[in-house]
């Protein structure tokens, strides 16, 4: 057997395996007495037809397929043993000729990744703050939520909260038949362009009619740019009432505060938490990217890519049945993308992902960084603990090898995160260390 290798950029390698005649002609002989144990040759016994008559019966290209779906197997485990290649997926084969056999094989291998001088990669922070104007519009959700809606006898205005009873046709076709409640407020579409504006002066019990014209992009087509007839009747008209922003206000919101500075100053820290959290989730993106953008080389085989992709439509079809992609594909894009042009969409994304996958692996690798059975333990208890009743719940569905393997890998990401967001921030100081590797 002579097998030729070729080493191609993408972490991929072609094996070009030319297998001798006579070893051909040892996998036909074994395939014959395998085919003539299961076929009925014409004036034979089953198993007693000679291999010319079976040959001549079945064809040569018969025999040569089911040799083939044997030797090849053979050959590529026997090429990659003696060319040293460790695949890390299953082979692209492809038959180049069968007499004599030459396969070719492509092979993807394991990633190569260079991260290069990363320890000296350097991240500035952006402070956070809470505003006076974030914390006033805070305040003022805070007066909305707590508003008294009190029932008034007058006309509907612009403000108000309405329960009425809506009929509206166009064309023939019910566009809307039923009760509805209401807030009127300016800018605020509610049904079609128009409707709340219209409905101003309304008076208790009455019947409110007016036209007014459907959007040409209106989900239905068939109704699109149409007028559109409404006939509306009001049950109830209520006005809200803020509450004054006060002391007394601040003593009755939530678990209740003091005074109002003091509810302002509870408001100021829980969104500077907030924009906190978005802020370091942003750096720990902008760390990742970074560690990409600087590293001196990432190849990897397609193949990884083509994974990704999978999971990322697998997450989207949300199917509990764990039925084929395909087929999950097309129930969650029925009518909208074919899969073939989704997964194309998605390849950027995936490629991406993989990127980053690797960077952070590699990252982890030149650190040192590990994840011990007792990080494991610690974290289902933790987990556990959170939940209360269904603790046990959580200690069974986890303290398993497919989830603890799911909490290693977890686990595992967060603190080479931690590690890198160290290494970039100004403020941090790294010394030592690998410079640059490859994998």
């Amino acid at each position: 057997m002579k097998v030729v290798t070729q080493r191609l950029p993408d972490s991929q390698v072609i094996l070009e395996i030319e297998v001798e005649p006579e070893r051909l002609e040892r996998s036909l002989d074994k395939a014959y007495r395998r085919l003539v144990q299961r076929l009925d040759v014409p004036g034979f016994r089953k198993g007693k037809a000679p291999r010319p008559m079976l040959e001549r019966y079945l064809g040569r290209d018969a025999l040569l397929h089911e040799a083939m779906d044997v030797l090849i197997p053979e050959v590529y485990r026997e090429a990659l043993e003696t060319e040293g290649i460790d695949p890390i997926d299953m082979p692209q084969v492809e038959v180049l000729s069968q007499e004599p056999p030459l396969i070719k094989a492509t092979v993807p291998v394991r990633p190569t990744v260079e991260l290069g001088d990363y320890l000296l990669l350097r991240l500035p922070r952006e402070p956070v703050e809470a505003t006076t104007a974030e914390v006033d519009e805070a305040l003022e959700e805070l007066r909305q939520r707590y508003a008294l809606h009190e029932p008034v006898d007058r006309p509907v205005a612009m403000g108000d909260i309405v329960r009425a009873r809506v009929h509206a046709h166009s064309d023939r076709e019910v566009f809307a038949d039923d009760d509805f409640e209401f807030r009127l407020q300016e800018g605020q579409v509610v049904l079609l362009p128009g409707f709340t504006e219209a409905l101003v002066g309304a008076k208790k019990g009455a019947a409110q009619e007016f036209t007014l014209t459907i959007p040409d992009d209106y989900s239905q087509r068939v109704l699109a740019g149409k007028p559109c007839h409404f006939s509306v009747t009001v049950h109830d008209i209520k006005q809200e009432r803020l509450p004054e922003l006060n002391d007394d206000f601040a003593r009755e919101v939530g678990e209740g505060f003091p005074s109002l500075q003091a509810l302002r100053e509870r408001l100021e820290n829980d969104i500077r938490e907030r924009k906190q959290a978005r802020a370091d989730q942003e750096y720990r993106d902008k760390a990742i990217d970074a560690l990409v953008a600087a590293a001196q080389a990432i190849e990897f085989p397609p193949v990884l890519v083509e994974r990704d992709i999978d999971r990322l439509l697998k997450d989207e079809a949300r199917s509990p049945t764990g039925g084929d992609i395909d087929r999950q594909l097309q129930s969650a894009f029925a009518g909208r993308k074919a899969p073939e042009q989704t997964r194309e969409e998605l390849r950027a994304i995936a490629e991406g992902r993989v990127r980053r996958s690797l960077a952070l692996s590699k990252l982890a690798e030149l650190e040192g960084i590990s994840v011990e059975a007792s990080d494991i333990d610690n974290e289902i208890e933790r987990v556990a603990s959170s939940v209360g009743p269904q603790g046990e719940q959580i200690r069974r569905m986890f303290n398993n090898p497919e989830g603890r393997d799911a909490i290693q890998r977890t686990l595992l990401t967060q603190k080479t995160l931690d590690r890198l967001v160290s290494i970039v921030s100004e403020e941090k100081e790294v010394a030592g260390g690998p410079a640059e590797a490859t994998a």
